[in-house]
């Protein structure tokens, strides 16, 4: 009875503080799920753009929308995110990296090379 007194009543998720390799791993994760739902998206707007000179202009002044624009520079930065945490887990599969410092580590050179990468994007656009 004494065992089962001290396990909680509830679980509060937002008390609770993940590591930040956690948090790069539930990113990757995510960054993936969109990128993949992204597709139909981009099949469409190349398909639009191949059309001839009109549905090009047409692509074009779509992209140039404000919405469209954030949701660009937001794939941009998945894009960035996934890629990188791809390459980081690669390594790991190697046993690159595997020591608790070494993925902390790694994990903050991700996200600061998505940042980085998204940054750059958006000041070349």
């Amino acid at each position: 009875m004494d065992e089962h007194s001290r396990r909680p009543v509830f679980l509060d998720l937002t008390r609770i503080h993940f590591p930040v390799t956690a948090v790069l791993s539930i990113g990757h994760r995510i960054a993936g799920v969109v990128l993949f739902l992204a597709v139909p998206f981009a099949t469409w707007l190349l398909q639009r753009s191949l059309g001839g000179p009109d549905e090009y202009q047409a692509a074009a002044e779509f992209l140039n929308g404000g919405l469209v624009r954030a949701l660009s520079i937001l794939l941009l930065w998945l894009a960035a995110h996934h890629f990188y945490a791809g390459l980081r887990y690669l390594l790991i599969d190697l046993d690159l990296g595997v020591e608790a410092r070494a993925a902390r580590r790694s994990a903050w050179a991700v996200i600061a090379a998505a940042l980085a990468t998204l940054f750059l994007g958006v000041w070349i656009w």
